[in-house]
């Protein structure tokens, strides 16, 4: 499956992840086209060969664009122009990346923002916009690991639960979201779709256990 396919598919992973950030102060589409760069990146230095979930690399590496949103201006007291054009860099570095397939070079960045070569360096700089995933050392290269914050734990089991069930049958899914996201009764999911409540039991038994293999 190529780059852009991965991203085509995976999309879904950047609004969950975006969506817990929401209200924070930041607004929901520039959270989401810094989610897209994470999700891009992760998808140019996935290696499947590691047994490693897609979801797994990936949601590690969309919140670590999210928060850099939040870190801008906490860590470096910068001025109200300079700080303006780095959230301009993070977006337009963000659309580049979705359409080319990789970050701006520096001079392609101040191309698209009218500055100077070195002003846009200081704006990426401002905006701690980060360096690519893979290794450039000789014994490198490939895929590095994402450090995970504690709390990205939570979010990344959770969405990686969430993009499992997406990708159940509509029945299934109906079935696991009455269940445990709307926290029904077996009874009353079978009374909402039409089946017996040993059937909810039975067919709940089963979808577990593929969602088990799936997150194992």
């Amino acid at each position: 499956m190529g780059r852009d396919e991965i991203v085509k598919n995976n999309i879904g992973l950047v609004h969950a992840c975006a969506g817990h950030f929401k209200g924070k102060g930041i607004e929901y589409e520039d959270l989401f086209q810094a989610g897209c760069l994470g999700l891009v990146k992760a998808a140019e230095n996935f290696d499947n060969t590691r047994g490693v979930r897609f979801s797994t690399y990936a949601v590690p590496a969309i919140l670590g664009e999210i928060r850099r949103l939040f870190r801008d201006g906490s860590a470096l007291k910068v001025g109200r122009r300079l700080k303006a054009l780095s959230m301009h860099a993070s977006r337009v570095s963000a659309d580049f990346a979705k359409s080319e397939g990789r970050m701006p070079t520096i001079n392609e960045l101040a191309e698209r923002l009218d500055v100077e070569p070195a002003e846009a360096a200081e704006a990426l700089g401002a905006a701690q916009m980060p360096i690519s995933l893979t290794e450039n050392g000789e014994e490198g290269g490939g895929q590095t690991d994402i450090a995970v914050e504690p709390e990205d734990e939570k979010i990344t089991e959770m969405v990686s639960l969430k993009q499992a069930v997406i990708d159940l049958n509509p029945k299934d899914r109906k079935i696991i979201v009455f269940r445990y996201f709307k926290s029904r009764t077996q009874t009353e999911t079978a009374k909402a779709l039409g089946m017996t409540q040993v059937q909810v039991s039975r067919r709940e038994k089963k979808i577990l256990g593929q969602l088990r293999q799936k997150l194992s």
